[in-house]
């Protein structure tokens, strides 16, 4: 029988998530800055905003703002997809949503490792954006089977990276010691390279495909392109990014402000332009390339299936008065008709409950714990509600937009890397790559919101309520 004490996976990918910050403010100075910046905001919304304190407290997020973070990374192959699913398991990290990019312009399909159990975000809520390049979107069919051949040739995570991930498979975790070193060696596979595997020419002929087929093909590894953290108020820190040298996105994407956030909303500083050596015939050559960003994040309540059908419904509408993609040429044309539009989606809580728009965790209150002891308790969810003994907060989004993902990328690769992929989409492809199937967000929002109200029905001392 083994005594063998393994490391938590919820604190792996703590240490996991702070050694990438790290790391990433090494490689990108801007970050530092903006993640200060995030921070001065943070604290001028809880000191100012009583109501957003008292609610982040409540559900226990307050504890994790401040080390709340999701990066992005793209990769080229299935095997590379299906070996990072290996390397978040060890994470405690299973891949969520199937967000299709191609309707946008953006030649990937994608999903979001993170962690699926309240409790284990409470821990840590690092999240990885992951994309997988569709190749056979390239339209050349010579370009493409470079793109594949080079692929091909390259490895992006260590050999003992690969021995780790296979002892914790093998014996259902990592000790303490196998742990630290998991964290450095997986720390490579997301390392910024500043030398290309191809020719300036060839980098040339895939960035004229698309930009983001050039970054993902054309480099030793997938570095990861940007580290978000969450802020309390995206409108302030977009105001106040270019007073400490940080040049903003023109459009802020995701829905427009409200008294009441939901979903996401995000925003970024512009790609850094960064030298390139690439591969030359007897010398090598020089150039440079743009893919790591700054991004920052606002996360609203998590909508149900009606309420994600009225907000997909009111973007697209927006975006149909708009008549063109959102740019610093219409941003406040598009910010006005986004806040006139949205007028029809709920700005408080208590409606959005009432219509079953969003999901809630619910909690006994003092008043409804003192009065367990009655004779006729309230048995009823609503009437609980009513009479103070049971009260509610929003269940936060965990996860993303694909029209967001799509604008970031597309803002920071450049107008020019727009194209058209209607109709490609693949989820069967997806996860045959991946080695399993993505899991339903939505589902396990609900489950969330059903355990609350369990928990509440055991403190009150009363059936369960739903």
């Amino acid at each position: 029988m083994s005594t063998a004490v393994f490391a938590h996976p919820d604190e792996i990918r703590a240490h996991f998530s702070r050694a990438m910050s790290q790391m990433y403010k090494t490689e990108v100075p801007l970050y530092g800055a903006l993640m200060e910046l995030v921070a001065q905001i943070n604290e001028q919304v809880l000191s100012n905003n009583a109501q957003v304190a008292d609610s982040l407290r409540q559900t226990g997020e307050i504890r994790r703002l401040d080390m709340e973070r999701h990066g992005a990374i793209r990769v080229g192959t299935a095997a590379e997809l299906a070996t990072l699913c290996r390397l978040f398991a060890v994470m405690g990290m299973e891949p969520v949503g199937y967000y299709d990019l191609t309707p946008a312009g953006v030649p990937v399909h994608s999903t979001a490792f993170r962690a699926v159990h309240e409790s284990a975000l409470q821990v840590s809520p690092f999240r990885v954006f992951t994309s997988l390049l569709r190749l056979e979107l390239i339209e050349e069919d010579g370009l493409r089977e470079f793109a594949e051949w080079i692929l091909s040739r390259r490895n992006i995570f260590t050999p003992r990276t690969i021995e780790l991930i296979e002892k914790a498979e093998m014996n259902g975790g990592l000790d303490s010691a196998d742990a630290a070193e998991f964290v450095q060696q997986a720390l490579e596979t997301f390392r910024w390279h500043n030398s290309a595997t191809v020719s300036l020419e060839e980098y040339k002929k895939l960035n004229a495909q698309h930009r983001l087929i050039a970054d993902v093909v054309a480099f030793k590894g997938p570095h990861i392109n940007h580290l978000t953290p969450r802020t309390l108020d995206i409108d302030a820190v977009q105001a106040a990014m270019p007073g400490k040298g940080i040049t903003p996105k023109a459009v802020i994407e995701g829905p427009p402000r409200r008294e009441c956030p939901i979903l996401l909303r995000q925003t970024s500083f512009k790609a850094l332009e960064e030298a390139i050596t690439f591969i030359g015939q007897g010398a090598t050559e020089t150039g440079s390339h743009s893919a790591r960003f700054g991004e920052i994040e606002q996360r609203g309540a998590a909508l149900t299936p009606k309420g994600r059908a009225l907000y997909d419904r009111l973007l697209n509408a927006a975006r149909d008065e708009l008549g063109d993609f959102p740019s610093e040429a219409n941003a406040a044309r598009y910010d006005a008709i986004m806040a006139n539009t949205f007028k029809a989606f709920p700005d408080s809580y208590s409606e959005m409950r009432k219509q079953g728009l969003a999901y809630f965790r619910y909690f006994p209150t003092e008043k409804g714990i003192a009065a367990r002891s009655s004779e006729l308790p309230l048995r009823e969810l609503e009437a609980l509600i009513d009479a103070g003994q049971v009260s509610f907060e929003p269940l936060v989004y965990e996860d993303f937009l694909p029209v967001s993902a799509a604008g970031i990328f597309q803002s920071n690769l450049g107008d020019d890397a727009q194209a058209h992929y209607a109709g490609n989409s693949n989820r069967e492809q997806f996860h045959r790559a991946l080695g399993r199937e993505t899991i339903d967000e939505l589902q396990l929002y609900a489950a969330t919101q059903r355990r609350s109200l369990l928990a509440c029905s055991t403190r009150l001392n009363i059936a369960p309520l739903v």
